[in-house]
């Protein structure tokens, strides 16, 4: 049995096993052809989620009717020229005629030569014109200027008269006030800045009477803040 198996057997074994390959063969393609029939032939045979699987085509898609193109012809605006009476005529009159009086003026022709800047309905206006009247800003107040240049604008000064407690206590200095002058050159607002108490009344009293030329800005008058010094010395 052995030697049958190993040596000798050799063509027998190789004999059996190709009519079992074929028998397989022909039993697998059965089993395979009878899974493709099968649904085929008999479709509700296949499982439920297999048949809910949509088989219709899609839908073509819907046409939209667009409206179809009109034939647009553009149009064209005719140009009228007005004649210019000063262009040579395209055809030579066979008659000339030269008028013998001027053209009438209407009267709102008339009207019109005197609407020019600085008119008064003249014509004469035209060749004459008027210079544009000069527009001025309006002058802004109060102003504050340095008590140099309002020193030059003093016209009726007053000295203060030196208090007796102060001279005898040898009390001198400067009070230095700050002022507003009005358009008219007046002192308004008078009050002390700074300086020795004893000198400060009297110079209050004394600058209350000075009086200024007004201040003036692009030919108007306007108000100014500025300072006023008043220097009291013993040795006067």
């Amino acid at each position: 049995m052995f030697e049958d198996s190993t040596f000798e057997s050799t063509g027998r074994i190789h004999t059996r096993s190709r009519r079992w390959m074929v028998a397989t063969f022909l039993f697998n393609g059965s089993i395979l052809l009878t899974l493709i029939l099968v649904p085929l032939i008999h479709p509700e045979a296949l499982p439920p989620q297999f048949m809910k699987m949509p088989c219709q085509p899609a839908p073509p898609p819907a046409q939209t009717n667009l409206p179809k193109p009109q034939n647009v012809h553009p149009v064209t605006a005719a140009t009228v020229t007005p004649e210019d009476p000063f262009r040579a005529p395209r055809v030579i009159p066979s008659v000339i005629t030269i008028p013998t009086r001027p053209d009438p003026v209407q009267a709102g022709d008339m009207a019109d030569l005197g609407a020019t800047p600085g008119g008064t309905g003249d014509p004469s206006n035209v060749f004459h014109p008027q210079p544009p009247p000069v527009v001025r800003p309006a002058a802004r107040g109060p102003m504050r200027v340095s008590s140099q240049v309002v020193e030059g604008l003093l016209i009726n000064k007053v000295y203060p008269v030196y208090p007796p407690i102060a001279k005898a206590a040898g009390v001198q200095g400067t009070v230095t006030l700050a002022a507003m002058i009005s358009m008219s050159g007046a002192i308004e607002n008078l009050r002390v800045a700074s300086g020795p108490p004893m000198l400060q009344q009297s110079a209050l009293e004394a600058v209350r009477q000075w009086r200024y030329r007004p201040y003036m800005l692009n030919g108007q008058p306007i108000e100014v803040e500025t300072s006023v010094n008043v220097i009291f010395s013993l040795g006067r």
